[in-house]
């Protein structure tokens, strides 16, 4: 809670929860018996979330009890451990904020996106698609999210590099088994291992749909650099087909989805107007 919200008192009468502002704490809970330091105390004020579900956890034998604290020794160690491990894996995951994708830095583009760059954008596609029968979105934004995560330890691996698919595939899973055993091997590592490879098989609906985001991102962001920067990048158009001779026909050859094909016909379509 930023320091200009207002927070919110929970406390329980007779028959329901009731939540209070600050503002009118002290009054409402002197009716009730509570002492005026309580009421105002800020220890026991916490955002009402859902009151149903927080009435048998926040309020016991007629005391406020914020549900945030992680003053018990068994919270306090869990929460302490698992720290550990995740400040360990975001800081891995910094190198995707710092590392460009090197498709873009051949062809001398001025200040080229990062990895997560990228990433980033796709997650907002997932997260402003349309709903498509189904297929879960927020699957999607997970799979946007970590499908290039092992980049962090192998960097952007492209054709021109010359390392066979097979051999560029085997170096991404052994970075993803490290960063998920850094994470601690948990449940969220679990996920997110199961994501990449569900992505990496192309074996669901949301991985096809994550591959044509990943298609879709590119031209896109290959687009803006040709009207920013006066730069002809019609290879990585040429690459994913994404050209109007004809349009339906190009494009349907390296989209998998209709969602794809319907972006990337958009993206060609203002590419022509815009040249």
């Amino acid at each position: 809670m930023g320091s200009g919200s207002r927070g919110v008192l929970l406390f329980k009468s007779s028959s329901s929860l009731v939540s209070l502002s600050p503002s009118l704490a002290s009054t409402q809970l002197s009716r009730f018996g509570f002492s005026k330091s309580i009421a105002t105390s800020k220890v026991y004020r916490m955002a009402a979330t859902d009151a149903s579900s927080s009435s048998s956890s926040s309020v016991s034998d007629g005391h406020c009890i914020n549900p945030l604290d992680s003053s018990s020794a068994s919270n306090g160690t869990a929460f302490s451990s698992s720290a550990s491990s995740a400040i360990d894996f975001l800081s891995l995951c910094h190198r995707l904020k710092t590392t460009k994708r090197a498709g873009w830095v051949l062809r001398d583009v001025k200040d080229p996106e990062s990895i997560s760059d990228h990433m980033y954008r796709m997650g907002l596609m997932g997260l402003i698609m349309a709903d498509v029968p189904g297929v879960n979105r927020d699957k999607c934004i997970k799979m946007a999210i970590v499908h290039d995560i092992a980049e962090a330890i192998v960097g952007d691996i492209t054709p021109s590099d010359g390392i066979p698919k097979e051999e560029k595939s085997r170096r991404e899973r052994e970075a993803l088994d490290h960063m998920c055993k850094l994470l601690g091997g948990d449940a969220r590592a679990k996920e997110i291992g199961e994501l990449w490879m569900e992505y990496e098989e192309n074996s669901t609906p949301e991985a096809k749909i994550v591959k044509d985001f990943d298609k879709v991102e590119m031209i896109l962001q290959a687009l803006e650099y040709e009207n920013g920067q006066r730069k002809d990048l019609d290879e990585f158009f040429e690459s994913t087909a994404a050209r109007l001779k004809p349009m339906v026909a190009e494009i349907a050859g390296k989209f998998q989805t209709d969602l794809g094909k319907a972006w990337a016909a958009e993206i060609a379509s203002r590419r022509k107007k815009d040249n």
